[in-house]
This record gives structure tokens, C-alpha cells and sequence, in this order.
């Protein structure tokens, strides 16, 4: 929980300037060269460092997988992850490196879900997956179905920002009732994205219904806008729920 030390004359609160108490962060594209995050190693050193910075003890980073433009596989993945974890410790950083994948839910995901394919995840068998921000998939409950049935744990990244659940948030809260945890991005508290999703992220904190804080953290610009979260009465609403980000 963030601490806060209290003004002994004016009663006013000071609150920490860390993400310490989410410690692990488990939705990034810090991996180099896989997709729109880190395009080289020296970026993404960069971006732990900056992650470190602000209190980050794990990272649990997870490239796109998407069949059009990031076919990304388990293998080259991990691969990556070593590069990393090389530089990581040649540059003397003290952080911990994991993976698994931010999964889109197209074609190339049901074809995986359908044949048994390896999918990388993380924590207790959690599957980190997308959608179109725009179009609700015609098979989204269909898919739920699917992962839950292979014994995954899906968690529906950045829900805040999916434009076709806005004015719709009964039909978004539904989704947990297939099985589905939710993952607001931090930068939204702060009105990154968009309005919409701010307010939706907002919605969802107020609902008691967020399971994980992601960065989803790409550049540099996402982890300067994320020391403005800090100041956000609505990330102190957030930690106050059971999250389980420190459990990974």
C-alpha cells in the first residue's frame, strides 16, 4: 500500500512518489525489437531503468502477438527475454525479467486456442489479451469460453479503453461473470488516452472491479506521463483493492 506520512500541523497527506507497492508491473513492451515498444537493447534499458526508477521491482514484460503485423512466437520471445536479462545485469540494474504476451484476439489467437498451442503467460496461468479498441469482436464470449476451458485465467488488458463498452459499462462488469479479471492502464488515471477512458478506469476502480495496474509502458513518453499517476487520488482508490500484482 502507498504510505503516506502525515503534516503534523496542517493535517494535509504527502504520499509517496513510487509505484513500490504494485512492485511488479505485468503488462510492457520493454523487450527489444518485437514490436511498437523497444526497438533496440539501449531502449530498452532505458525503460527499466526508468521503471526501477519509480519503484518497479519486476518486470513482466509481454510483446504483441498479432497475426497481421506482430507474429511474435513463444521461442523468439524468450530469446529476447535472455538478451535483456544479459544487458541487465552487464549494466549492474537490480531488477528481476520475466515474459509472457499481450495476445490479440483475431484469427491467429482462436487457430492457437483451437489446436492446443503453447500461449505464454504469467502468474497462475494469466492470459493477457486485447481487442480491437474499436469493434467488439463477434466471438469475444466465445473465445472467453475457449481460454477458460483450457484452463487459462484470461485478463482483458486496458478495458478503460475499448470505445464500444462506453455508455456500456454493465455489459463491460458482465465479463467478469465468464471469468475475465481486469487490467486498467495506470496512464489512464491521468486522462492519457483519452477522456473516455479515464472515466471508464475511473468506473471500473470505483466498481471495486480492477485485478491488475499495468504501465504498458512502449517509450519513454509513457513512463514520464506515469509520474503524474502518482499524484491521482483514484491510483490511491486502486491500491486499496485487492490487486494482484505483488503476488506475481
Amino acid at each position: 500500500m502507498i504510505k503516506f506520512l502525515q503534516d503534523l500541523f496542517g493535517g494535509n497527506t504527502v504520499q509517496e512518489e513510487s509505484f513500490s507497492a504494485i512492485g511488479v508491473d505485468m503488462h510492457s513492451h520493454v523487450l527489444p525489437g518485437l514490436d511498437d515498444g523497444a526497438d533496440n537493447v539501449d531502449r530498452s534499458l532505458e525503460l527499466v531503468q526508468a521503471l526501477q526508477a519509480m519503484g518497479y521491482r519486476k518486470l513482466i514484460m509481454t510483446p504483441h502477438i498479432m497475426s497481421d503485423f506482430y507474429r511474435n512466437t513463444p521461442e523468439g520471445i524468450r530469446e529476447r527475454l535472455q538478451l535483456l536479462r544479459g544487458a541487465v545485469k552487464d549494466a549492474g540494474i537490480d531488477m528481476e525479467l520475466d515474459c509472457a504476451a499481450e495476445y490479440y484476439l483475431d484469427e491467429g489467437l482462436t487457430e492457437k486456442l483451437a489446436k492446443g498451442e503453447e500461449l505464454l503467460t504469467f502468474g497462475d496461468n494469466y492470459l493477457l489479451f486485447e481487442t480491437s479498441f474499436l469493434n467488439e469482436p463477434l466471438n469475444l464470449r466465445d473465445a472467453i469460453f475457449q481460454m477458460c476451458g483450457q484452463g487459462y485465467k484470461p485478463v482483458l488488458a486496458h478495458p478503460e479503453r475499448y470505445t464500444y463498452f462506453y455508455g456500456k459499462f454493465a455489459e463491460l462488469a458482465a465479463l467478469r461473470d465468464l471469468g475475465v479479471l481486469f487490467q486498467p492502464n495506470l496512464n489512464s488515471l491521468t486522462g492519457y488516452y483519452s477522456p473516455g477512458a479515464k472515466d471508464m478506469a475511473e468506473q471500473l476502480i470505483d466498481a471495486g472491479l480492477v485485478d491488475f495496474l499495468g504501465s504498458d509502458t512502449h517509450s519513454l513518453r509513457h513512463t514520464d506521463s506515469l509520474r503524474k499517476v502518482l499524484s491521482s487520488r483514484y491510483l490511491t482508490r486502486a491500491l486499496a483493492l485487492p490487486i494482484r500484482n505483488s503476488q506475481l
